[in-house]
């Protein structure tokens, strides 16, 4: 089994794709610069890919560097829990507060919801598990969480339901895409030519890929057997900035790389791609006390 990358290595990368600089990304995480070069030509070795292009104005990510950053930040998130959850059961803190959200609700909205139910709930543990929709409703459906929120079109009818928030799914491709210069309704792309081509999905059982297959459909169209199927969103979109393919996602997960010019939206007229974000619960258990306080936070 090959040697595990240096956490504080993969830190500086996601810092230096932040910042835009070896320099800041060092001050970041508490490093002279010349040791921070070092730990990130150890980890381009152990990796055995090329992550900074190094050049007399100073270092920029790769191709292959912007995909490792996708993915650096996830191991970095699942590093956090282990250790907010380690906290946590040293606390033993009595009062707790268990909720699953899939990864664009989780993302996007909850973190807002959540800072919003700490302000009136202070002593409160609440712990976020993080899935995709059918994960989320397992969980749910196991007792293991009081309350979960989904974005997937439907839900079974072993969950109860109410709304929370609207969305919507766009097709994004990188500058560089032949699409990209199909942005105007004068020539937008078709249905029939968004499952013709090469395409970078989230994996079956998100609610992301489920609205998409939903709404083709409909218009009788389905996907071909040839796809890349990534299991989050930060490696969708990394995996689209980097390549030829185009990119099914919520509004909301690409709205920063739409605004840096990293992602390029493309009009698809044909296909109605909106969708309820909701939260779910078993029918036996309504919400009460806290889980009903946050319930109301997130329908508001």
């Amino acid at each position: 089994m090959s040697s595990r990358p240096d956490l504080t290595a993969l830190e500086l990368l996601v810092r230096v794709a932040e910042t835009g600089s070896l320099g800041a990304a060092a001050r970041a995480v508490g490093l002279a610069q010349p040791n921070a070069s070092r730990s990130l030509s150890r980890l381009e070795r152990g990796l055995g890919v090329t992550l900074l292009a190094r050049g007399p104005r100073g270092s920029r990510l790769t191709t292959e560097g912007e995909v490792v950053v996708a993915w650096a930040r996830e191991a970095l998130t699942a590093v956090d829990r282990v250790v907010i959850g380690a906290r946590s059961l040293a606390e033993q803190q009595a009062a707790h507060l268990a909720v699953a959200a899939s990864l664009t609700v989780a993302e996007h909205l909850a973190p807002g919801w959540l800072a919003a139910f700490r302000r009136t709930h202070p002593d409160l543990h609440v712990s976020l598990e993080v899935g995709n929709s059918t994960d989320v409703v397992a969980r749910v459906e196991r007792g293991e969480v009081a309350l979960g929120f989904v974005e997937s079109p439907s839900v079974p009818r072993t969950v109860s339901t109410a709304p929370v928030a609207h969305d919507s799914l766009v097709v994004v491709v990188a500058p560089t895409h032949p699409w990209a210069r199909r942005r105007t309704p004068v020539a937008p792309v078709t249905p029939q030519e968004l499952v013709a081509g090469d395409l970078v999905l989230r994996e079956s059982g998100s609610g992301t890929r489920e609205t998409l297959v939903r709404a083709l459909a409909v218009q009788g169209l389905e996907l071909g057997p040839t796809r890349l199927d990534l299991a989050s969103s930060a490696a969708v979109k990394a995996a689209a900035a980097a390549g030829d393919a185009a990119a099914v996602l919520s509004e909301l997960a690409v709205a920063a790389e739409v605004t840096a010019g990293l992602l390029v939206v493309v009009p698809l007229p044909g296909l109605d791609l909106r969708r309820t974000l909701r939260a779910v619960w078993l029918p036996d258990r309504r919400p009460t006390g806290p889980a009903a306080d946050l319930l109301r936070l997130a329908r508001a």
